[in-house]
């Protein structure tokens, strides 16, 4: 049987105001009780590469739920494997940075 699930996309100014709205935003759309920190934590990895934007995505399907930050250019080891990433990879089940290097995800909700 499929999982049914749903996907929000949301793009934020690169400001360090907006880490609150990510968090908020996060918080009315999935129930875990760790996925504003970790939006946040994503958020802020991003913030601090520079980009001007940053596209926050959440996605759900069955108990999982995975959440995308993604900025315009390529990350360097320093934010995407920041003090934050260890609060991140201590909170989720898996994280990891996208395919063309411009985002970091975290998923919670499956197993290691």
């Amino acid at each position: 049987m499929p999982e049914s699930g749903h996907t929000w996309r949301k793009a934020f100014k690169g400001e360090p105001i907006e880490a609150e709205h990510v968090r908020l935003w996060t918080a009315r759309r999935v129930s875990h009780s760790d996925a504003p920190l970790i939006a946040n934590e994503l958020y802020v990895a991003l913030l601090g590469s520079g980009a001007p934007v940053i596209e926050m995505t959440l996605s759900t399907a069955g108990t999982r739920i995975r959440i995308t930050a993604h900025g315009e250019g390529p990350l360097s080891v320093l934010y995407s494997h920041g003090p934050g990433w260890q609060i991140v990879n201590g909170l989720c089940h898996l994280a990891g940075l996208t395919t063309d290097e411009c985002g970091l995800w975290a998923q919670l909700g499956a197993n290691r």
